[in-house]
C-alpha cells in the first residue's frame, strides 16, 4: 500500500507539471483521467491479493519450487515497472495536451461531430502511442545495434586471423608430440552477440585438442557441479604395433620405445607438457604463447597489426593494435572434448578460485553458443531477445550478480516463452520477466542450471546422456545455507532495479 501511496504522489505531481506545456487541463478531462488513475490503482491492489492468496495455497500445498510462488514474488516488484511508467504517462499526456493546443479554434457546430469522427481521433492517438513507443525504443536499442555491428565485424576478424594461426601452428607441429589442434570455436558473449562490454569486448575461443599419435586421453571427471572442478586428462601411451600388407612396420612407442625416436622423444608430451600422467594447463599455455609468438611473423595480420601477449596462466591472451591505436583482445583457450558432446573441459576457470594447473573445468559454452544459435534461427527478425540481456548485463556494475546467472535466466525463458514473443514491441515487457525471473529465483532461493536434468533441449545440442538425466543444479546453492549473503544478494536486486531504470528512461 506504501508503493501505491507513493505511486499516486507521482500521478499527482504529473497534473502538477501540466500547466507548464500550456493551459490547465479542462475539468472534465482532468476528472476522467484521474477516475481511470484510480480505477487502475484498484484493480492492481485486487490483483495483488488474489494473487497472494492463491500463492499461499500453493505453497501450503507443495513446499518446493513452485511457479506460482516465483509468479507472486516476481508481481510483488510490479511497482518497480509501475514508477518506471510514469515519464511515459507524463510524455503521454504533455503530447496530447500539446496537440489540442495546436487546434485551430472550432465552432460550436464541430461539437456536434459524429461518432465516427471520434473514432479517427481514438485510432490517432493509438498511433502517436505507438509512435513515442517506437521512439523510446530507437533510443534504447540505438546504441546496442552499434555496439552489435562492431561486434559482428570483430567476430570475422578473430575467426580469420585464428584459422590463419592455427594453420600455421599445425604444419609446424605435424611432426611433434604436441596435442593435435582443431579448428577454434568462438564461445562466450561477444559470439552470442550480446557482449556488455561493446567495443572493449574479449573475443574468446575455444581451441579443441586431440591425443597426438602414439597417445590417449582418459578424462577422470569429478562430481557434477562441483566446486572446485576436479577433473583431469590422464596421458597414457597407446600400441601402434601395425603389420598391414602394403605398408612398412609403425614404430610402436609403448612396445618400441628405444627404436628409431628413442625415449627422449617419446616421452615429450608426458615429460613437458604433463605433471605425473596428467596434462597440465599451465604448460601448455606457456608452449602455446612462445609458439604464437614465434609464428606472429609468419601471419598476413602482422602488417596490419602490432601483437602483444598478455599475462594469463591458463590461456594464451593476445592484445593486437592497428595504426590508429585501436584495439583488439582476444583469449584462446584449450578444451578436450567429452566423446561427440557438445561439452569439453576446458582450461578456463573462475579467477577468484585457486585452481591446480592439473584440473580442468567442464565448460558448456560450446553447447551455449549452439542454443543461442538455435534460437537465432527460429526468432523472428526483429527479434530483441539478445538486446535484453546485453542491457541487463550492463546494470550489473556495483552488484554481485554475475552475467553467467543472467545468461541462465534468459536462457530459460528462451525455453519457455514462444520466440513470436521476443520481438521488439515486447522488448519491455521481456525485460519486465527477466527481472521478474531474478527476483522469484532470489525468493527462492533457487536457480537451476541450464543443461543439467533440461528435457526441453533443442536436438542440435549434444550432452553427455549423464548430464540429460542428471538432477538439477542449484546456482543459488549457497543462498541456502548462508542468510547474510541471501539478504545481501534481495539488496542488490533492489539497485540492479534502480540501475535498469535510470538505464533505460532516464540516460537514453
Amino acid at each position: 500500500m506504501a508503493a501505491i501511496r507513493a505511486l499516486a504522489l507521482l500521478v499527482l505531481s504529473i497534473f502538477r507539471l501540466l500547466p507548464m506545456v500550456g493551459d490547465e487541463l479542462d475539468e472534465a478531462t482532468r476528472e476522467h483521467v484521474q477516475q481511470r488513475m484510480e480505477h487502475l490503482m484498484a484493480r492492481m491492489t485486487w490483483l495483488l491479493q488474489e494473487l497472494e492468496q492463491r500463492s499461499l495455497e500453493q505453497r501450503s500445498q507443495k513446499p518446493a519450487f513452485a511457479w506460482g510462488g516465483l509468479v507472486f514474488a516476481a508481481l510483488q516488484q510490479w511497482q518497480f515497472w509501475a514508477i518506471a511508467g510514469v515519464p511515459v504517462l507524463l510524455f503521454r499526456l504533455c503530447w496530447w495536451h500539446w496537440k489540442r493546443r495546436r487546434q485551430p479554434e472550432i465552432g460550436h457546430e464541430e461539437e456536434s461531430s459524429s461518432s465516427s469522427t471520434e473514432l479517427e481521433e481514438d485510432e490517432s492517438e493509438e498511433e502517436d502511442a505507438d509512435d513515442y513507443q517506437r521512439c523510446l525504443l530507437n533510443s534504447i536499442t540505438k546504441r546496442i545495434r552499434l555496439s552489435v555491428k562492431s561486434m559482428a565485424y570483430r567476430r570475422q576478424v578473430v575467426e580469420e586471423l585464428a584459422s590463419d594461426l592455427l594453420t600455421v601452428l599445425q604444419e609446424r607441429l605435424s611432426n611433434s608430440f604436441f596435442p593435435a589442434l582443431q579448428p577454434a570455436i568462438g564461445v562466450g558473449s561477444a559470439f552470442e552477440g550480446w557482449s556488455p562490454a561493446g567495443h572493449d569486448a574479449v573475443y574468446r575461443l575455444l581451441v579443441p585438442m586431440k591425443p597426438p599419435r602414439g597417445h590417449t586421453f582418459h578424462l577422470e571427471l569429478g562430481a557434477a557441479g562441483e566446486m572446485p572442478a576436479k577433473n583431469c586428462v590422464r596421458v597414457e601411451l597407446e600400441c601402434t604395433c601395425t603389420r598391414d600388407q602394403g605398408m612398412e612396420n609403425v614404430l610402436c612407442f609403448l612396445h618400441q620405445p628405444e627404436e628409431g625416436l628413442g625415449r627422449n622423444q617419446v616421452s615429450s608430451l608426458l615429460g613437458i607438457l604433463c605433471t605425473g600422467s596428467y596434462l597440465d594447463v599451465e604448460k601448455i599455455a606457456r608452449c602455446f604463447q612462445n609458439m604464437v609468438i614465434s609464428a606472429w611473423r609468419e601471419m598476413p595480420q602482422s602488417r596490419l597489426y602490432t601483437m602483444k601477449v598478455l599475462p594469463s596462466s591458463r590461456s594464451c591472451k593476445l592484445q593486437l593494435t592497428n595504426a590508429s591505436g585501436r584495439s583488439l583482445f582476444i583469449e584462446m583457450m584449450f578444451g578436450v572434448q567429452r566423446g561427440d558432446s557438445d561439452i569439453f573441459l576446458s582450461s578456463q576457470t573462475a579467477e577468484a578460485i585457486f585452481t591446480p594447473s592439473t584440473i580442468w573445468a567442464e565448460s558448456y559454452a560450446v553447447a551455449e553458443v549452439k542454443f543461442f544459435r538455435h534460437v537465432a534461427r527460429q526468432a523472428p527478425r526483429d527479434t530483441s531477445h539478445l538486446k535484453c540481456l546485453q542491457l541487463c548485463a550492463g546494470t550489473l556494475v556495483g552488484t554481485g550478480f554475475s552475467t553467467y546467472t543472467l545468461k541462465t535466466i534468459v536462457m530459460h525463458l528462451l525455453n519457455t516463452i514462444p520466440s513470436s514473443s521476443w520481438r521488439r514491441r515486447e522488448f519491455l515487457m521481456r525485460l519486465q520477466d527477466i527481472m521478474w525471473y531474478l527476483h522469484g529465483c532470489l525468493e527462492e532461493k533457487r536457480l537451476h542450471h541450464f543443461f543439467f536434468g533440461n528435457e526441453n533441449m533443442p536436438e542440435d545440442i549434444v550432452l553427455p546422456p549423464d548430464t540429460q538425466t542428471a538432477k538439477p543444479i542449484n546456482l543459488f546453492q549457497y543462498l541456502v545455507h548462508d542468510p547474510t549473503a541471501h539478504t545481501k544478494a534481495l539488496r542488490e536486486f533492489s539497485v540492479l532495479q534502480d540501475q535498469l531504470i535510470r538505464l533505460v528512461f532516464y540516460r537514453l
